[in-house]
């Protein structure tokens, strides 16, 4: 599905085009398309369609490449993005890693050459925005490893389109290893299982960014997995062994230990090589070993997906995904719009780069930008009472998706927990355990949830039925039938927020 806007002006000419189409006998008409005359802008998230919508008004044609309801994290380019984007005059993308990476791959191959492709979330400070870092806060017992790519290699000639592959080559030890994500709603993404062999054993990161991981074995004892980096696949990155201390004592390796806090294996696509960084600072891998402690074992789920980590009942050792779910992100949060003052950058941003393509609508687009200004400012003003009305001790924020920090940041509401709903592990994981503790700790009276998670997100509905917590509803990512402009998205949450936790 395109969603696209049309204002009167940009009718007429439609209609004159279709004459004109119709006089040389042509079956169909592209929207957008390169010769009728239209400034043709496409977006890609339906919340940049309607920020770029109110700055066009009638001057210029929008087109959205997701349509209403899809997740920004997830949508996949279709043929008609391509050709949509290869008759745009301008493209706007939100970036920071919110689209996934063959969206944005998409986006920067099918422009035409000199056509401006704007990253609103990368470009906002320069118009007030605020850009807060990712911060990963959760408290483990054991240690948190993930993946990560350091460095654009804009030397070696990569762009952001460019991926980072990690080969998994062999593991030694006295049982399988395996690496493996788990998504959003259970379904495991295997990196690489050592039972099965090294054939065809990979995953890949674009450049700047992180993932989180789950590292599961089979038998306690040392392990050694070596991994190879590529750039695109074709150039070298470097090759490393990666030790892990499994039930037994870490010290007995002599290398330095690693047993708590966030840590990565990191390869850095500028200088090359693979080396671990994190929270104890940046180690090579021979120095050092991953501790696997005892307490970190786990029984194998029953269902179906998981059979790879070995027979449903017995026990694995599993180094767990401290954030549950793909969830591919970069140094800084991208859900800026949350805060209103962010989402007043991307407009005067739009506003700007519409001028640059388009200067002979310079006076439609800075009236329009002027009125809708107007209205963004009441909006922030609404969201800063409603939430100030609510009693201090009960502004806690509790949903299923980490996407609010800029909610909290602007507005004065702490972010309390959240939680990716998961049903394979619904009964016994530790999320549900620090979820209840949250709930019952501070006395939450409601928890929220984005519409298109409603139907999938037993773990918090379940949790707050039976503490007896009222299930709200919050808006993220995209709009719905209810819900379909971003003025209205941001009243509903804080009409959402006040209703739900002062009652």
């Amino acid at each position: 599905m395109v969603v696209t806007s049309v204002g009167s002006n940009v009718k007429q000419k439609l209609v004159a085009a279709l004459a004109a189409c119709a006089l040389t006998a042509c079956s169909s008409q592209a929207v957008p398309q390169r010769d009728d005359g239209i400034t043709d802008v496409v977006v890609t998230t339906p919340i940049l369609y309607d920020l770029a919508s109110h700055v066009a008004g009638d001057r210029a044609r929008v087109t959205a490449l997701m349509p209403p309801g899809a997740d920004p994290h997830t949508h996949e380019p279709t043929l008609r993005d391509v050709r949509n984007v290869a008759n745009a005059d301008v493209a706007f993308t939100n970036y920071m890693l919110l689209e996934p990476q063959s969206l944005i791959r998409t986006v920067d191959e099918s422009v035409r050459p000199g056509v401006p492709v704007v990253t609103l979330a990368e470009e906002a400070a320069r118009y007030g925005g605020k850009v807060i870092p990712l911060v990963e806060d959760i408290t483990l017992d054991s240690i948190w490893l993930g993946l990560r790519v350091n460095g654009t290699g804009k030397d070696k000639g990569a762009t952001r389109a460019s991926e980072v592959k990690l080969n998994a080559l062999a593991v030694r030890g006295p049982g399988d290893m395996t690496g493996f994500v788990t998504s959003t709603f259970g379904t495991p993404e295997i990196f690489f299982n050592s039972a099965d062999g090294f054939g065809n054993d990979y995953t890949t990161l674009p450049v700047d960014a992180h993932t989180h991981m789950s590292w599961s074995f089979t038998k306690p004892g040392i392990y050694e997995l070596d991994l190879q980096a590529t750039l695109d696949g074709k150039e070298s990155l470097g090759e490393a062994t990666v030790t892990f201390a499994v039930g037994v004592n870490p010290q007995a390796t002599g290398k330095k230990v690693l047993n708590q806090g966030h840590e990565d294996i990191a390869v850095n696509v500028d200088t090359g090589g693979i080396s671990i960084v994190g929270d104890s600072g940046d180690h090579a891998t021979g120095d050092v070993v991953i501790a696997v402690p005892n307490t970190t074992l786990q029984q194998i789920p029953g269902t179906p997906e998981f059979r790879f980590l070995g027979k449903p009942g017995t026990e694995t050792f599993l180094l767990p995904q401290a954030v549950l779910g793909k969830h591919v992100h970069g140094e800084l949060d991208p859900h800026l719009w949350h805060n209103v003052a962010n989402a007043i950058a991307y407009v005067k941003l739009i506003r700007d780069h519409l001028i640059a393509v388009d200067p002979a609508g310079a006076r439609d687009y800075e009236r329009n930008t002027d009125q809708y200004l107007a209205e963004l400012a009441e909006v922030d003003e609404y969201m800063r009472e409603s939430i100030n009305a609510i009693p201090e001790a009960r502004r806690h924020l509790v949903t299923t998706h980490d996407g609010y920090h800029y909610l909290g940041d602007a507005y004065g509401i702490s972010i309390a927990g959240f939680v990716t709903p998961n049903p394979s592990v619904e009964a016994s994981t530790r999320d549900l355990i620090a979820l209840t503790h949250t709930l019952e700790n501070l006395q939450v009276p409601a928890v929220f949830l984005e519409p298109n998670l409603a139907r999938r997100s037993g773990t918090l509905t379940e949790t707050a039925h039976r503490l007896n917590i009222q299930v709200c509803r919050i808006y993220g990512d995209s709009f719905d039938e209810e819900i379909h402009s971003y003025t209205a998205m941001m009243r509903y949450n804080a009409d959402s927020l006040h209703r739900c936790l002062t009652a």
